[in-house]
């Protein structure tokens, strides 16, 4: 990195800022200036752009990332997928969460190359259509971005930096922390159907599978524990918890752990007999957005999902992204049994405890890992391709 922009973003780290890294003393972080989210912001931010060089595996042996790697092939490629994240947040708002879903189920399966976006093509099965995969959205507001990008620099910009910069703006419009991301992905010529059936963590885990899952992709518990704070926005699909509330474990009862009043919530979500007819089209937006034209017409909710938000028996106070998640769990009212398994040790427990209280902590955690997340196993020049349009190999 050029050693003026190291020292601009090393004036950062002169801000007024302590903070006591105890998941036991949740409340030890001391603020003295700014506000949590904005310093906490600044402080990753130079935290980042300060590091020599980023961590690499064995599928980055063609080259590295680096930070503005389009700056003379494409100057204007990060404002356009912020610009366009912001447009199509008024257009279709609920569906931008589902960015940070399709980004890391993209980084979990052989790192993150886009290889989820591929259509199945000459008898190669897509990521698509693996089950886990089978109601992801999102699609095709990756495929507007990519069109905007590529009238603007044409062959340039690849699928998977675009999903990964797609995703940290998507974070930043529901009050998610910024984080500085290198760039220069290649994406993948393979869609890798049979990985994704076995190696997404599935929401039926127990706490053992969860972080043996994301252990092997390099995550330890604290990691593990701020990562599923994305679970704070978005909506699930009553399938995946159903069991939870007529027949848990073939026992013909609840979950012993659903808090009750939250028991009678879900159910009233997830009838026992709810339909299982696909959801409707809805109106189509208004084409007064530019990005509106763009998109596939939206779907709408189904009635058979439950939504991330509101989980906790009074309106949450503060961010509501984070913090409201965790206390949820400690409330007993986890949507997901895999999230609900995260009270269950000492280790994951004090974490969940610790970001149920500490918002800058929280922040900060889960902004590195995000980080992490988007510099898994990725390809770079000569390595891959960069495709035209996400869903074909150019």
């Amino acid at each position: 990195m050029d050693l003026w922009k190291q020292m601009r973003f090393f004036t950062f780290t002169l801000l007024v800022y302590t903070t006591t890294m105890d998941p036991k003393r949740p409340n030890s972080t001391q603020i003295v200036r700014f506000k949590p989210s904005r310093d906490i912001d600044a402080i990753i931010t130079a935290r980042f752009l300060l590091r020599s060089e980023p961590s690499m595996d064995d599928r980055t042996d063609g080259g590295s990332l680096e930070y503005d790697y389009y700056r003379e092939s494409c100057p204007r490629a990060e404002r356009i997928v912020r610009e366009m994240v912001q447009e199509l947040y008024q257009v279709r708002p609920r569906g931008i969460p589902s960015l940070l879903r399709l980004a890391f189920h993209d980084c979990f399966v052989e790192g993150c190359d886009a290889s989820i976006l591929l259509d199945p093509i000459n008898g190669m099965a897509s990521e698509k259509d693996a089950s886990p995969n089978e109601l992801l959205k999102g699609y095709d507001i990756i495929e507007a971005i990519k069109f905007e990008i590529e009238r603007a620099c044409p062959r340039t910009v690849s699928c998977a930096d675009i999903l990964v910069l797609a995703a940290r703006e998507a974070l930043l419009t529901v009050g998610g922390p910024f984080y500085p991301l290198q760039t220069g992905r290649r994406d993948s010529m393979i869609s890798y159907a049979e990985l994704a059936e076995h190696q997404l963590p599935s929401p039926f885990i127990d706490l053992s599978e969860i972080l043996s899952s994301f252990g092997a992709r390099g995550f330890n518990e604290r990691e593990t524990v701020s990562l599923l704070g994305a679970h704070s926005v978005g909506s699930i699909h009553c399938k995946f918890f159903e069991d939870r509330l007529y027949n848990f474990s073939g026992t013909n009862r609840p979950d012993p752990s659903l808090e009750s009043r939250f028991l009678d919530l879900m159910r009233s979500r997830c009838s026992k007999f709810h339909s299982a007819s696909s959801p409707k089209l809805s109106v189509a937006p208004s084409p007064s957005v530019r990005a509106a034209g763009l998109l596939a017409p939206p779907m709408a909710e189904p009635d058979t999902v439950m939504s991330y938000e509101g989980l906790g028996p009074t309106p949450a106070e503060g961010p509501a992204f984070g913090a409201p998640y965790y206390r949820s769990l400690l409330e007993g009212r986890g949507i997901l049994f895999s999230d609900q398994q995260l009270t269950g040790s000492e280790e994951t427990g004090s974490w969940v405890r610790a970001y149920a209280w500490d918002t800058a902590l929280f922040r900060k955690d889960f902004a590195e890992t995000m980080l992490k997340l988007s510099s898994l196993q990725v390809l770079t020049a000569p390595n891959g391709q960069v495709r035209v349009n996400c869903s074909k190999i150019a």
